[in-house]
């Protein structure tokens, strides 16, 4: 006794939805290198937690409101 489970194949595109994070992540990586590559001093300068990682936040922050074409707040 066979169920018939046989499985229907569509013709035409396949349709796949991403998670967000697969979106996420790489955009977030291609702005902290970019960042680096145009902020290197404010790079080597600043520890992990150090006093010049919250003016460099800000410069990336401004970076990326300048390549978005918006005025900073």
């Amino acid at each position: 006794m066979s169920a018939g489970t046989k499985a229907r194949i569509r013709s035409g595109a396949v349709q796949t939805r991403l998670p967000w994070w697969a979106l996420v992540l790489p955009v977030v990586a291609f702005v902290t290198l970019l960042a680096l590559m145009a902020f290197p001093a404010s790079a080597s300068d600043a520890g992990a937690l150090g006093t010049g990682s919250a003016s460099t936040v800000a410069h990336v922050v401004d970076f990326v409101r300048h390549a978005l074409g918006r005025a900073a707040v």
